[in-house]
């Protein structure tokens, strides 16, 4: 929820940011960028280092300094050193993302462990659908340094609560990280976060040779890593059909929601002139969606298999695309974009249980963190994949491409475990 809120809170900050501190338009992109690339280089690395010290100890490190970052922004007395303490946010919050779920598994007894995860799945949805009012509100009553300041005392709590746990089960002493395939993956994935971050101002063309150096660093990691004697994806998580899956799952599913969500957006303020609030109240039945469809899902889950709620929740979820894409969506019809909003929020709930619950639940004995910083890395580089794609085809004319990236997702969810499998699953989580 603090990563969530941080994320969306930003948003409202910034041009008050901008006005104060003088930035341009290209600075002020950084502080978003900074954190974006720094976190999504990191994830992997993060989790395995949980892995190999403890993953309460890299939760901890990460809270401390995201809250220590947060203070030093609100501090900042230019816009070099809101970057600087954006990027240091997001190397910290690399080691307190992976970390969670890790936890989740050490920590919860296995019948409780999907009921945990439609919590985890509802609270993101709830901090990300209240921070741009929550960040509306700070900024109009204390200015834009106060959408940080709150972090200082969330943090806090948070480091209490984390010296507080006990995992069921110590975390094993796996093999040394290799330093060389870390730097090999943490570059590629900057590389390719911050080419994608780039294409709605440069289009693809501008950022093609950016994306085919990120391919080409893609290309010497998995040469590297087949090499290594302990590469920095283990072999076993590598070789482990439903995590792999349920990765592409989250990362084609992530791509199609918020690609759309950037695309309708643009389109109810600049096509159809609906304000900021207006546009946030048609959308949402997401969030409310998201938050209700969690604990559905979960159950779901638990009656039909991975398999069929997934396909299901991928099914809704390109249906929404369709609604809004289609006569009376993308705002022309408040009722039409209800319902899709509402599907979109049903349908992504679904995956993300769904697909959170096998990462999680298959995850080999110890390498809860590398599958960890792997899913987040998915739900990190979804997004900015979908905006791209959103912004490289223009906006409303995107959804039927943004549907058909979805609908790819029903490859992967199909290749999930079926309800049979349900009771293997949560014995394996058992005896991690």
């Amino acid at each position: 929820m603090l990563v969530a809120l941080d994320g969306t809170v930003l948003l409202m900050a910034q041009p008050g940011m901008r006005r104060e501190l003088g930035c341009t338009t290209a600075q002020l992109q950084w502080t978003s960028t900074g954190y974006l690339v720094a976190v999504a280089a990191l994830l992997v690395l993060a989790g395995r280092l949980g892995d190999r010290y403890g993953h309460r100890r890299t939760l901890l490190a990460g809270v401390l300094g995201f809250g220590a970052a947060s203070a030093g922004i609100g501090l900042a007395p230019s816009v070099g050193w809101v970057v600087g303490l954006r990027v240091a946010q997001g190397v910290f919050g690399a080691l307190l993302q992976p970390g969670t779920l890790a936890l989740l598994r050490l920590c919860c007894p296995p019948e409780r462990l999907g009921r945990a995860i439609a919590v985890r799945t509802g609270a993101i949805a709830v901090a990300a659908g209240a921070g741009p009012l929550l960040g509306g509100v700070l900024v109009d009553g204390f200015g834009w340094r106060a959408v940080f300041w709150i972090n200082v005392p969330v943090a806090a709590v948070l480091a209490g609560a984390t010296l507080g746990l006990r995992p069921d089960r110590p975390v094993a002493d796996g093999p040394r990280l290799d330093p060389a395939g870390a730097a090999l993956l943490a570059a590629a994935l900057a590389v390719l976060v911050h080419a994608l971050s780039r294409v709605p101002e440069r289009g693809w063309a501008g950022t093609s040779a950016e994306l085919a150096g990120a391919a080409g660093l893609f290309a010497l990691l998995v040469a590297h890593e087949r090499r290594a004697a302990s590469p920095v994806v283990p072999r076993p998580v590598a070789a482990s059909r439903p995590v792999a899956a349920s990765l592409v799952l989250l990362l084609t599913a992530s791509a199609g929601l918020f690609g759309t969500l950037f695309s309708t957006t643009f389109r109810l303020q600049d096509a159809l002139r609906v304000g900021p609030s207006g546009t946030a109240l048609r959308m949402l039945p997401l969030t409310a969606l998201m938050v209700l469809g969690a604990p559905a899902a979960e159950r779901a889950l638990r009656a039909q298999g991975p398999r069929r709620t997934a396909l299901a929740g991928v099914a809704l979820l390109v249906a929404g695309i369709a609604g809004l894409a289609g006569p009376g969506g993308g705002g022309a019809s408040v009722p039409a974009t209800a319902v899709a909003s509402a599907l979109l929020g049903a349908g992504f709930a679904a995956v993300m249980v769904t697909a959170t619950g096998t990462v999680v639940g298959d995850a080999p004995a110890g390498y809860a963190g590398a599958v960890g910083g792997l899913k987040q890395t998915a739900m990190n580089t979804g997004p900015t994949l979908g905006i791209a794609a959103a912004a490289g085809t223009g906006t409303h004319g995107s959804l039927p491409v943004l549907a058909a990236f979805a609908a790819v997702g029903l490859l992967p969810a199909a290749a999930l475990p079926g309800a049979r499998h349900a009771p293997h699953r949560e014995a394996a989580v058992g005896g991690a």
